[in-house]
Formats: structure tokens, C-alpha cells, sequence
């Protein structure tokens, strides 16, 4: 194998094992921030050995055993050793030989520590951006570059929040283990809503010259197809996974050969991914048969399987589609909930129906700043024939909007008004 070959090679492995690597660390060590800094050191010891000795069989063995020895060389050096003694005499794992390149550890004890990472990267006492942050860095397998680039942010920046995010997960003591109890559903929901971010980003990109990043929606579906492995009883990661499968199954007929954006009633359906979808379909059927009420996850893939489901978009169910928005808005109430339940009202009962119900929002504090309120303003105006007013909506969404490719589609809106 050639040198280069071999880079790669190294490069693909540490994508699939660094999440595995780090969080098994992370329960020798009980601190991420020493975690990810051993598996850096298990890395930089591929990266010296593997070109000269070759790729080990077991790639994933190889670097656990190197960081497992760094970690117990570390633990040796330090003065809390003897803090650690007991707990090092009861648990065999952490001092048993590390001779390469054997795997002791079994798939359940790698399927928890991954739980447990994933809960600790999304901890509630972290930001909404650290946890987006750490996730990817952590479980991603992406590198502090790979973040920024992505969201369009500054190396140092997203740098910065990872630092701050392992300070903050180190001095609040957050424990290495899965929640229970009552906590268990806020950490579940915060690990959720973490995914869906990264997914979203992906989907509708906030700012930039491009309307999608894909990238970022296959690491959200990977993160939540490991979640629905390792809690197959939760109906609302099931849920989620079902409303990301079929979600992605539009990304291709999402956008012109020019990469102009190509809104949902306009796509081409044959261009859908028909095995995301019946993946997608699966999962919410999964959810539905665990026998508890839809979540707000299941619910949105509910509504998602109804287009998923539509040959054409005009035999769309958007009364069931309304329904389900009705659900939605009792369940988890929102302006944004309300907004798309208008949409779905509008193409269920008439646009002036859904226009009634977008104008209670105009002064709704939570979505002043937010571009699609004018945007679907100026639809349901243009529907109905008030052209003028539907100009000055589309207007003052583009102006609103920091993505190229929805401002230039919003300003065609704006301009097929004065036809």
C-alpha cells in the first residue's frame, strides 16, 4: 500500500472509530476534554506507525490499545493515582494488558459509551452552539475546520467553543453515564433537538451562496441511526429518524441544474430517494407500534410521510396534513408550528383561510427578523391575486434572508408580481 494510500486509509478509520474511541476513554478517564486529547495521541501514533508497519487488521483495536496505554501511563504520573486505586482494583478494563492488537471490550460496552457521550456532548448546561459543536467534533468524527466550514463560522471561533464546552462539561462534573428518571427525557430531547439542528443546517442552509450543505444531513441521519440503535424503545428517535429519511429523500429535487432552490410542489418526484423514504416510512412505523402518543418528532415525520406518500403534489392529503399540524400545535405550540399550519390551512381550505391565520402572527415577537412570515405572506397574497402587496412581502423577505440562493428566489417572486 502506498503512502498516500495509506493516509487515506488512516483518514477513513479515524472518521468511523474516533466516536468509539473517544467515549471509551472518556469512561476510563471520566473527563472528554483528556478523552479526545489521548485519542489525538492514539492517532499521531497511527500516523507515525501505520505507513512503515501497515494498516492493523484491527485498526479500531490498535488505537483503543494506544489510547488505553497512554491513559494508564497518564494516570500512573499523576497524583491522583492513589485517588484512583480503589476504583482501579474493582474495574480489570483499565489495567488489563493492552497488548495490541486485541479488542476486549464487547459491542454493549462500546453502544453505552457511545450513549453516554452523546448525552455529555449535548448536556443542557452547554449552548446550543457548543452542543452542535461538540457533537460533531466528538461523534461527527469532523475536525474543527470541517465545523467551521459548515457553518460558515471562523476556525478560532468554533475552536473556542469546543474548548469553553469541555471547561464547562469538566467543572459543572457532569457524570459518564446515561440519565434516568426525570432527567432522562430533558437530556433525551436536547440530544434530539441537536440533531435536528445539524440536520436543518444541512437542509436550508442559514446563510451562504448554497441553499443545502448534504453533508451535514448524512452526519445528523448517521447520529440518529446510532441513537435509534442504542434506544430502540423511544418512539420520538424513531420519530426523528423518520422525519430526517424522508426529509433527505428530496435533497436531490431540491435544486436546479444551476443549484437554484426548487420549492417542495415544484420538485420533480421521481428525483425523490425511494429507499430513504421507505427507511423513513419504517421508522415512524416503528414509533407508532412502541404504543405511546406521537411526540413532536413522529408528528412532523407524520406530516412529512403524507408528501412522501402523494404521487403528484396535487393529490397531496393536506386536510389530514392540517390535522396533523392541529396535533403539532396543541402538543408543542410555537409560532413557527403556527405559520406552517397556516401554509397547510391555505392548501386545504382556500389561501385566504391560511392568510387569516398569518396575519394573527405579524406582530408575534419570536418571528420578527424571521424571512419566511413575509415569504408565505406574499404566497398566500399572490394566491389570492393582491399582487402589489405580495411584492412588497417577497421584498422584505429577500431582504430579510442571509442565503444567496433563497434571496435571488425570493426576488424573482418579487418580480413575477409586477408581470
Amino acid at each position: 500500500m502506498s503512502e498516500t494510500d495509506t493516509q487515506r486509509a488512516i483518514e477513513a478509520v479515524w472518521r468511523i472509530e474516533a466516536p468509539r474511541l473517544i467515549a471509551g476513554l472518556t469512561r476510563l478517564v471520566r473527563d472528554v476534554g483528556l478523552a479526545e486529547d489521548l485519542a489525538q495521541d492514539a492517532l499521531v501514533a497511527a500516523l507515525e506507525q501505520w505507513p512503515r508497519d501497515g494498516v492493523p487488521r484491527n485498526p479500531g483495536a490498535w488505537l483503543m490499545a494506544i489510547g488505553k496505554r497512554r491513559a494508564i501511563d497518564l494516570l500512573r504520573r499523576t497524583a491522583t493515582l492513589r485517588k484512583k486505586q480503589d476504583q482501579l482494583g474493582r474495574d480489570p478494563t483499565l489495567l488489563r494488558t493492552v497488548d495490541m492488537p486485541k479488542d476486549d471490550a464487547s459491542d454493549n460496552d462500546f453502544g453505552d459509551d457511545l450513549l453516554r457521550l452523546l448525552f455529555i456532548a449535548c448536556h443542557p448546561v452547554l449552548s446550543r452552539e457548543a452542543r452542535v459543536a461538540l457533537t460533531l467534533r466528538l461523534l461527527g468524527g469532523l475536525t474543527t475546520a470541517e465545523i467551521a466550514r459548515a457553518f460558515l463560522v471562523p476556525e478560532p471561533t468554533i475552536a473556542q467553543r469546543i474548548v469553553r464546552a469541555k471547561r464547562t462539561l469538566a467543572a459543572a462534573r457532569v457524570p459518564f453515564e446515561t440519565p434516568h428518571g426525570a432527567d432522562r427525557a430533558v437530556r433525551l430531547a436536547s440530544v434530539l433537538e441537536v440533531i435536528y439542528l445539524i440536520f436543518n443546517e444541512g437542509y436550508a442552509a442559514t446563510a451562504g451562496d448554497d441553499w443545502m450543505r448534504p453533508a451535514l444531513c448524512e452526519d445528523a441521519l448517521r447520529l440518529g441511526r446510532m441513537l435509534a440503535a442504542l434506544m430502540p424503545d423511544e418512539p420520538e428517535v424513531h420519530g426523528l429518524v423518520a422525519l430526517m429519511e424522508i426529509q433527505a429523500s428530496r435533497i436531490r429535487a431540491r435544486l436546479g441544474p444551476d443549484g437554484e432552490p426548487i420549492l417542495l410542489l415544484d420538485q420533480n418526484r421521481a428525483r425523490w430517494d425511494h429507499l430513504l423514504i421507505r427507511r423513513g416510512l419504517a421508522a415512524l412505523d416503528r414509533a407508532e407500534r412502541l404504543g405511546r402518543a406521537l411526540g413532536p418528532y413522529a408528528l412532523q415525520a407524520a406530516i412529512a410521510a403524507c408528501h412522501a406518500r402523494a404521487p403528484t403534489a396535487e393529490e397531496t392529503d393536506w386536510e389530514r396534513i392540517a390535522a396533523l399540524y392541529d396535533a403539532l400545535a396543541q402538543l408543542a405550540p410555537s409560532p413557527i408550528v403556527e405559520l406552517n399550519r397556516a401554509v397547510a390551512l391555505a392548501m386545504a381550505f382556500g389561501p385566504a383561510t391560511g392568510l387569516e391565520v398569518v396575519d394573527t402572527l405579524r406582530n408575534e415577537p419570536a418571528l420578527r427578523g424571521y424571512h419566511l412570515l413575509p415569504s408565505v405572506r406574499g404566497d398566500l397574497l399572490m394566491k389570492l391575486g393582491r399582487l402589489e402587496e405580495a411584492r412588497t412581502e417577497f421584498e422584505q423577505a429577500a431582504a430579510l434572508t442571509r442565503n444567496a440562493r433563497e434571496r435571488a428566489l425570493l426576488l424573482g417572486r418579487a418580480a413575477a408580481c409586477r408581470r
